[in-house]
């Protein structure tokens, strides 16, 4: 159906162009708002009326008789009808929507995806400070990183996963001595122990492997423990390496990989932050003031001129962010997507106009920001706030031995990342139709099953006849099937890869009713094989869908 919407969509700008020429370019479908009244929808005559000063209705006339002139409408469009002001509205043969199951089969695992555009871009996501376990609210960044790098990758983007943290200051030396308290035998409670150091058991391991002299291995970093607890040096050390291991043990059970880990230390070491300080200096957008070096932000939308340098001589946290991006951009990346808290908002102007302000050639809107809020965990009925491992949280960890990582991805990719999100344990185990991500893979599983049933050679589907697929449930099945690559441009260009959650719950609703509504393995073998080929290539879809989201496809449950 794909390629017969691009032959009508041709047709569509080629009688644009005879009424009104360049007008063409704008040629575009939707799907009506009400399914009964078509199969696509355009509104070219009304956006055409104004400019020609003609009635629009008048218009559409002229227009749909064109159309019904044309070829392609002659061979896969059933009606063309006119609505209100002047909505035309069309509706497709049978013949026209069947090709999209063939159009599946082919295409397999590509089906939805766009070709190599040539541009890169960066995602950076997770971006936790090697301090503690991963929290629920690094779950949901995980979730929504991996998947918005995913859906960017079936638009021909050359997508590049990042992980950003600070690997020193006032955090990382907390983390240092609530591990060498503990390695002396002090315990939280206790007077000598300080009110603002970590209080999770995770210190207490970490002590303990120090103590025995092991060696650590993190994606980014490996360390040996000198096992001498009087040197906080090595004990900091140590600790990062092991906590950072600990991050890659949670992200790895989560199935998220990154490219590159990016450390804000060096930032300073290599020069960067002394450097895009004294750029922003020498092109004349900062001033001093009662001892502190101000950026001139306000030049560039933000509410108030910002703070660079204190006046104790220590940068505020937004300049390594400033040299950070101009390092982003620098590397090539001319997308850059960070995904963080809602609490990081305030950032976001700062950041933008640090970059404006260098001139370094980057351009307005740059980066793009995902922002996301906290999770609230629920466990038989009562809200989850303390984990004993982390002492203070509930960590990803918990949640994945709760339910599974399948169960976590789908449910934390189910609501827009700012709107607020209780994770329910009880249903996200839950064997029935009201845990999503259990109904979604049942009917991938289901379909598998019939195809087990079936016991042929699936590849041998995709030339079969499929005249025999007329009735309303298989239509709206491959309908919904002929949606799917424009939902998935659609979620990339709005970073919402939830779009795809609800697609893919509402595809497999359309499948377990057509399912009730036909049988598939009938004794008429050409019926057989059609209805076979259309749940083949309906199980292909689920299966790309789930990709996306990180969420495997059962074929058994």
């Amino acid at each position: 159906m794909l390629s017969v919407k691009i032959e009508l969509l041709a047709a569509l700008a080629q009688a644009l162009d005879q009424l009104s020429p360049g007008a063409g370019a704008k040629a575009a479908f939707e799907s009506p708002k009400v399914a009964a009244h078509g199969d696509l929808a355009t509104t070219a005559a009304m956006q055409l009326a104004k400019p020609l000063k003609l009635n629009p209705r008048q218009l559409a006339e002229s227009l749909r008789t064109a159309l019904l002139a044309a070829a392609p409408f002659q061979r896969w469009v059933e009606a063309v009808d006119i609505a209100g002001p002047g909505f035309i509205n069309i509706k497709l043969k049978p013949e026209a929507k069947q090709q999209i199951v063939r159009e599946v089969l082919t295409q397999s695992s590509a089906f939805g995806s766009q070709r190599a555009n040539g541009h890169r871009m960066l995602v950076e996501f997770v971006s936790a400070n090697p301090t503690g376990p991963l929290h629920v609210g690094h779950g949901r960044q995980a979730a929504l990183g991996d998947a918005i790098c995913n859906l960017f990758q079936t638009q021909g983007w050359d997508v590049y996963r990042e992980f950003y943290y600070n690997d020193a200051g006032v955090q990382i030396n907390t983390l240092a001595t609530s591990t060498q308290l503990r390695a002396q035998g002090v315990k939280p409670g206790e007077a000598q122990w300080p009110e603002q150091a970590y209080n999770g058991e995770y210190i207490q391991d970490i002590a303990d492997a120090f103590k025995r002299k092991e060696s650590v291995h993190a994606d980014d970093r490996d360390y040996t423990a000198s096992g001498d607890i009087a040197a906080l040096d090595d004990i900091r050390l140590f600790a990062v390496a092991y906590l950072r291991h600990e991050q890659d043990l949670d992200l790895k059970a989560f199935s998220v990989k990154f490219d590159n880990y990016y450390l804000e230390s060096s930032l300073y070491t290599s020069g960067k932050v002394d450097a895009v300080v004294q750029k922003l200096r020498d092109v004349g957008k900062t001033y001093e003031l009662d001892g502190a070096l101000w950026l001139k932000s306000t030049e560039y939308g933000d509410d108030k001129d910002r703070v660079m340098r204190k006046g104790d001589g220590s940068y505020t946290y937004f300049v390594p962010d400033v040299a950070y991006h101009i390092a982003k951009w620098e590397r090539g990346f001319e997308k850059v997507v960070n995904i963080q808290g809602t609490d990081h908002h305030g950032t976001i102007a700062r950041v933008r106009a640090g970059l404006q302000a260098a001139n370094v050639g980057i351009p307005q809107g740059y980066p793009d920001y995902v922002l996301h809020t906290m999770v609230r965990v629920v466990k038989g009925g009562e809200e989850v706030k303390i984990s004993k491992r982390a002492g203070s949280y509930v960590t990803l960890r918990d949640l994945i031995e709760w339910t599974s990582a399948d169960a976590v991805r789908f449910f934390l990719l189910s609501r827009k990342p700012d709107t607020e999100y209780t994770f329910d344990v009880d249903l996200a185990v839950a064997k029935n139709n009201d845990n999503p991500v259990y109904y979604v893979q049942y009917a991938h599983a289901r379909i598998c099953s019939v195809l087990a049933a079936w016991g042929g050679d699936t590849a041998s589907l995709g030339e079969v006849d499929l005249s025999a697929l007329t009735s309303p449930q298989a239509l709206a099945l491959m309908l919904l099937l002929a949606k799917y690559p424009d939902m998935l441009s659609a979620a990339a260009e709005g970073f919402a890869p939830h779009d795809v959650t609800f697609y893919l719950r509402e595809l497999a609703a359309c499948y377990h009713s057509y399912y009730d509504a036909e049988r598939i393995l009938v004794d008429d073998e050409a019926v057989k094989r059609a209805r076979l080929a259309l749940v083949a290539a309906t199980a292909q879809v689920l299966h790309n869908g789930l990709a996306v989201l990180g969420v495997s496809a059962p074929r058994k449950m």
